[in-house]
């Protein structure tokens, strides 16, 4: 009886520990929301209360001020191309490497690895210069083909742990049926990358939708592109910040991250999993 007594305070103290835990992570959001329905004055005065008259205009402000769809739409082409092309690339690029594991490959997978701890402020200047020279900044393609180009090393590195424990039977099987090369990659081996896969969806939109330092730097001036974080700046001036309507506009950015998250958390945790215990 004690045993189980002793079991079950350990249990109660563990719930309690992990709804403060929930409470402390959740925290951030509350003020998001709060001072998002207040106004400038009552931020000012105290952050953490409740509004005394809920402010649904600033919402309404934010969206005009910030051409808030266009930036949306932006967003969303930005992001969707990017991760479209980064899961596409390194999940070929993974299986490559991992069936054909030749010196230059191992190599090659080396490179990967070493690139994923370059600070990227240590690149800033050279990024700048190279997309001027070849006409990217203020362009799709450009900021595109950066994005591509930063998110490939840690995306290979996550499928080429998955692919390892992926049967070469089942390929060996499709070839022997007359399938392709391309066949067996694409109807055999990718689908059987679902986990990881979205793990790699999840972890490059969070990135490349809260991202504001590339976009800055390529994108520039140009307003067609101008991205959510880039808009939202736009209440961050020099002498003043306007917290009331900048804090409105990080809500409704977020929201559509967030609904993405809480649909596909399950196989985040699933993919990194796999991917860390195969092969």
């Amino acid at each position: 009886m004690n045993r189980e007594r002793s079991l079950r305070y350990r249990l109660a103290g563990i719930e309690v520990f992990a709804i403060l835990l929930a409470l402390l992570f959740l925290a951030p959001f509350y003020f998001v929301l709060v001072n998002s329905l207040k106004t400038l004055g009552e931020i000012l005065v105290d952050a953490a209360s409740l509004p005394e008259v809920y402010k649904f205009t600033n919402y309404s402000r934010v969206w005009d001020m910030i051409r808030f769809p266009t930036a949306l739409r932006n967003s969303v082409v930005i992001t969707a191309i990017s991760v479209a092309g980064i899961v596409t690339i390194s999940s070929m690029t993974a299986y490559r490497l991992v069936r054909r594991p030749t010196r230059f490959n191992n190599l090659l997978f080396l490179a990967f690895i070493s690139s994923m701890i370059i600070p990227f402020q240590s690149v800033m200047l050279q990024l700048v210069r190279v997309t001027s020279i070849l006409e990217l900044r203020g362009d799709l393609l450009g900021i595109v083909v950066c994005y591509l180009g930063f998110g490939l090393a840690l995306s290979v590195f996550l499928f080429h742990g998955f692919i390892k424990g992926v049967p070469l039977e089942i390929e060996e099987a499709a070839v022997m049926d007359g399938c392709s090369p391309y066949g067996v990659f694409w109807r055999i081996v990718f689908p059987l990358l679902k986990p990881i896969a979205v793990t790699v969806v999840i972890l490059n939109t969070l990135w490349i939708w809260n991202d504001y330092l590339l976009p800055v730097l390529v994108i520039g001036s140009n307003k067609d592109l101008t991205t959510i974080p880039l808009a939202v700046t736009r209440f961050f001036g020099q002498y003043t910040k306007q917290w009331d309507l900048a804090l409105a506009g990080l809500a409704m950015s977020v929201t559509p991250i967030v609904v993405l998250f809480l649909l596909l958390q399950k196989h985040i945790v699933e993919g990194i999993t796999s991917g860390s215990v195969k092969g």
